[in-house]
């Protein structure tokens, strides 16, 4: 560390009545990478109000009840005397971390829609000041299409991952219906448990040809992970432009709703899991807008990071029991990704929209099967060990470079939820600043399936895009109903 970022702490801290000696905790790894010179990665949680905002109980809710949720949300990034990254706790002041736009009253809702989307491209863009904790929330108080208001949480990821972000946003919320009962969320399922020693035995002489097969595609995919992430980069495409510092460019946001019950449906039909019938529909839609109406087929080798949640876990955990020491699914960046090409597409005339969701969960369990992502892991932390975190942060920065589009998502509750007694009509999330054109989010609430698309501004038509995801859904929709 050089001697002005010392001098730049020590200022930092002294300006915010800090006792130098005392740290709250270490900056994890993930976190350390997600907050560098190289990487500055955020999250958007937009809430879509039912009634007009009220405001005026904001700050007294965010000292009572968001601020107490972590101790990272009172506490800066900064590096210690042996210029590691640490948690430092100083005294908050709320008040610098709302925001309340003002646009031109007396507009109609269509207006306002636009108004809201530039604003959250302005903030997308916006570095979220050092000098104070990784947060901000902005409220809008103008009625749109979708929306009598809207509260927006800016949160740097270094402070989690989706898990334990969306845990602390739930943990503002309650049931709209019954405060006093807690919000439920659909199951997920238990990662399988280890099995005995002389069963494992057993099981390796009966299933040698499986063992060989996991440990063949576990060496490709790791391979092959290590090629995307250091040089090989996918095609230039209508969804890649490749361009150096896209990061920086703006993006512009649009979502789209799906029924739950109509992707169970397409599930059961097909006897593949949500996600796989999710993946499959974001995978044959990108590939329809590829043609962009071009008689000539355009199969870019596009390659898609998928996010896997690495938590040991059957479901969300209170976020008590995410910041106690050790918990099996503790507070903070626990996630790996999968490298997921995108299927080709044969004609769209002659094309079978379910070879796309079947393809997809072919393509995501041989992956998830492999270890690949566990030795992504130990790359990785070998990385930092032997040359630091901005070394391993720039070959996460590469990762996503080289790759076409990111796919997360996260659970929401089954039951409608208030916030200071204004009911929760919706909500979605966008990572930004990350190096890709193309980024798309899910999250499922009230048995809707939410998900947002961010694209490079003028580069991906959005509303073409949007058609395409939701042409897909419809053919492969028709599709599962025609299967007998």
């Amino acid at each position: 560390m050089n001697i002005g970022s010392e001098a730049q702490n020590r200022n930092m801290v002294k300006e915010l009545n800090v006792d130098e000696g005392e740290y709250s905790e270490p900056v994890s790894p993930t976190g350390q990478y997600f907050n560098s010179s190289v990487l500055s990665i955020c999250v958007l949680a937009v809430l879509d109000s039912d009634i007009p905002i009220d405001d005026s109980p904001a700050l007294a809710l965010l000292k009572d009840v968001f601020l107490p949720i972590n101790p990272r949300f009172s506490s800066l990034m900064v590096k210690d005397e042996n210029g590691v990254k640490q948690w430092k706790k100083v005294e908050v002041k709320l008040e610098d971390h709302v925001n309340i736009p003002y646009f031109p009253p007396g507009l109609s809702p269509e207006s306002y829609d636009n108004h809201l989307s530039n604003y959250l491209s302005k903030i997308a863009m916006e570095q979220l000041p050092h000098n104070r904790p990784l947060w901000n929330i902005h409220i809008i108080k103008y009625p749109t299409s979708n929306a009598a208001g809207n509260l927006i949480f800016k949160l740097h990821h270094s402070l989690g991952d989706g898990f334990s972000l969306m845990g602390a946003l739930l943990s503002c919320l309650q049931r709209a219906d019954n405060p006093s009962v807690p919000l439920t969320f659909p199951s997920l399922t238990s990662a399988p448990t280890t099995p005995s020693l002389s069963l494992k035995t057993n099981c390796i002489f009966k299933n040698i040809p499986n063992v060989l097969w996991s440990a063949f595609n576990t060496v490709s995919d790791f391979g092959w992970s290590l090629l995307k992430s250091s040089y090989v980069e996918d095609d230039i495409s209508l969804i890649r432009s490749g361009g150096p510092c896209v990061e920086f460019k703006p993006i512009v946001f649009s979502t789209v709703t799906f029924s739950l019950d109509h992707i169970k449906q397409i599930k059961t039909k097909l006897g593949v899991t949500i996600n796989d019938v999710i993946t499959g529909i974001i995978f044959f839609g990108t590939r329809l807008y590829m043609q962009g109406g071009s008689s000539k087929l355009n199969n870019e080798n596009s390659t898609a990071l998928v996010l896997l949640n690495t938590r040991n876990i059957g479901g969300y955990k209170s976020v008590k029991e995410m910041v106690k020491p050790d918990p099996e699914s503790a507070w903070g960046n626990q996630f790996g990704f999968l490298h997921v090409s995108l299927p080709e597409l044969t004609t769209v005339e002659s094309c079978k929209p379910l070879d796309f969701v079947w393809k997809a969960q072919k393509l995501i369990q041989r992956k998830r099967n492999s270890r690949a992502v566990f030795l992504t892991g130990q790359l990785l932390e070998c990385l930092r060990k032997f040359t630091g975190p901005e070394t391993t942060a720039k070959y996460i920065h590469s990762t996503l470079k080289n790759s076409s589009m990111t796919i997360s998502n996260v659970i929401g509750p089954v039951e409608r939820m208030a916030l200071a007694n204004h009911p929760i009509k919706s909500l979605y999330f966008m990572v930004v600043g990350v190096p890709q054109s193309l980024t798309i989010t899910m999250v499922s609430y009230m048995g809707k399936l939410r998900i947002a698309v961010g694209t490079e501004k003028d580069y991906i038509d959005l509303p073409k895009f949007k058609s395409s995801i939701e042409n897909a859904f419809e053919m492969i929709l028709k599709a599962a109903h025609e299967t007998v």
